[in-house]
């Protein structure tokens, strides 16, 4: 103890700032890497969500395994103890490297190999070992500078690591995801964190380095900084090539709005594709066979007023909008990125008939649970056309509390129908949908048709949404009061190109089929949902 207080001691001279300059000096490099690793985390959890779905289980693996490399690393730096100023500074490079290139390689893998698990499992690994290893080298090291009683030292350390990974953590939602986007975000968050460790190291510490460890130090972190900016200034060019390999080769329009990643393919409306977050949402080859069927067996009564919830894309009102008795249509759509498009892209707006042009519609901009819960006017017929119930962050619009709020805004008569699943390949699910109907005090009738077709939007790990075949769509239509909706289609319907009567009374009994025991309904408290295989 006396020999290492005497080398703390020695250690303390030689650094050329003043011993409380120095300490500044680590507690800022400190705040800057604890902003990086947050990032890097942050980073890791929002594209495992987009690119695997459920961000749930995502983030539950992202943080455990990487707090779980994190005591891996700090016991693996005991080892770096008595080099610690070179071995921080090789950490913070490697960390640098890792992170910085970690959404890239994740994309890339996801683009070309269709599978990115094991890359998520294996960078939440090494960025937490890494992560784990900075504190007992930082602690070394801020002792050096200024001797501190230990309790006194790992105060000031915690303390600049918290505040950094707050700023970090508010950096990235709301700097670098909307301003740089996940993949630039991602390299420049690298640079920073080379920079800083690099910089500390070289300058406050260089008299501990030899000359040898010096340069290794210089060509590390010059090369790592390199590298990281050679692939911002590619990072277009590998976009466009990954989402060449992710798309097709006929994308159109790609474009990031505040909600999520909306990209259209194809040369003209009949070889439209719409992918909402990497998921096939609209296919101009079999659209109307899902929107006929969600749309008009609810409208097989009185339909004055019309509510469509999500469908943004402006398909389901396009349906709504060929009966001429319709007198309004209100459109709740979260995502305003997706409406412009409707209406302005013009093979999109070709296929919804240029639905967004009739005086009836009234498109609103917001949740549509919040929106419900502010009250509203009644409607004869609601239209849930809103992401699969499996995707994490809908589950709250598949709840019993929100069809509370949507009986709730039914007129008395009125009729909901719920895009509830294919009920064959995820039964669970689609049961759960129609539980959770009925338990906010809806009559239902289950029914769904078969699918003509797959399409995957990458990879055998993606899921579709609206393109369910061959599978199929589920839906389930509900009336207030005990007495269970029929199934039908009105007299006013207008002629369907996939959709009778014949095929409505098939319709039932294909969903029937594949009825589960009793499921519970899934609320708030309680979600039920998840990818089923």
């Amino acid at each position: 103890m006396i020999d290492q207080q005497m080398s703390l001691r020695g250690s303390a001279a030689r650094i050329p700032v003043r011993p409380r300059t120095g300490r500044l000096l680590v507690l800022a490099a400190v705040f800057i890497c604890a902003a990086c690793g947050l990032v890097y985390e942050l980073e890791l959890v929002a594209i495992a969500s987009y690119l695997i779905g459920d961000s749930v289980t995502q983030a539950s693996v992202v943080l455990s395994v990487m707090v779980f490399a994190m005591g891996i690393g700090s016991l693996l730096a005991k080892r770096l103890r008595g080099h610690a100023a070179v071995g921080f500074g090789l950490i913070e490079a490697g960390l640098a490297l890792i992170g910085g290139s970690s959404a890239l390689v994740l994309y890339a893998s996801f683009a070309w190999i269709g599978e990115s698990r094991f890359a998520l499992v294996g960078f939440s690994l090494a960025i937490g070992i890494l992560i784990g290893a900075e504190i007992p080298l930082l602690m070394t090291l801020i002792q050096r500078v200024d001797r501190q009683d230990a309790g006194g030292t790992v105060a000031d350390l915690f303390a600049a690591d918290y505040v950094g990974a707050l700023v970090g953590g508010l950096a990235f939602p709301f700097l670098l995801l909307p301003v740089l986007g996940q993949l630039t975000g991602a390299l420049l968050t690298g640079m920073v964190n080379a920079a800083a460790g690099g910089a500390l190291v070289l300058w406050v510490f260089r008299r501990d380095l030899t000359r040898r460890s010096r340069w290794l130090l210089i060509l590390v972190n010059v090369s790592v900084i390199a590298l990281l900016a050679t692939a911002t200034l590619l990072d277009d060019d590998f976009e466009r090539a990954a989402r060449r390999a992710v798309y097709g080769d006929e994308v159109r329009v790609a474009v990031q709005t505040d909600v999520q990643e909306v990209v259209l393919t194809g040369t003209g409306r009949s070889s439209l594709d719409l992918y909402l977050d990497g998921r096939l949402r609209v296919s101009a080859q079999d659209e109307y066979r899902y929107h006929e069927a969600l749309v008009h067996p609810a409208m097989d009564g009185h339909h004055a007023r019309v509510l469509i919830l999500g469908g943004g894309d402006g398909l389901a009102a396009r349906e709504v909008l060929r009966y001429p008795d319709v007198r309004s249509v209100t459109l709740v759509e979260i995502d305003p990125g997706v409406t412009r498009l409707a209406r302005t892209d013009p093979a999109l707006s070709a296929l919804n008939a240029h639905a967004y042009r009739d005086r009836r519609l009234t498109a609103v901009t917001a949740d549509a649970f919040n929106w419900l819960r502010a009250g509203h006017r009644r409607y004869d017929v609601v239209i849930s056309d809103l992401p699969d119930p499996g995707i994490t962050a809908s589950t709250k619009l598949y709840s019993a509390e929100f069809y509370g709020l949507v009986a709730e805004a039914l007129a008395p008569g009125g009729r909901l129908v719920v895009h509830g699943g294919p009920p064959h390949s995820r039964p669970r699910t689609f049961w759960t949908v129609e539980a959770s109907v009925r338990a906010a005090g809806l009559s239902t009738r289950p029914y769904g048709i078969s699918g003509r077709r797959t399409g995957f939007a990458a990879g055998p790990d993606r899921t579709t949404d609206r393109a369910q075949a061959p599978h199929g769509w589920g839906f389930v239509l509900a009336r207030r009061g005990p007495r269970v909706p029929a199934l039908g289609l009105s007299p006013r319907a207008p002629k369907l190109r996939s959709l009778t009567a014949g095929v409505l009374a098939g319709a039932a009994r294909y969903a029937e089929r594949g009825r589960l025991p009793e499921q519970a309904p899934s609320t708030l408290v309680h979600p039920r949902y998840w990818e089923e295989p």
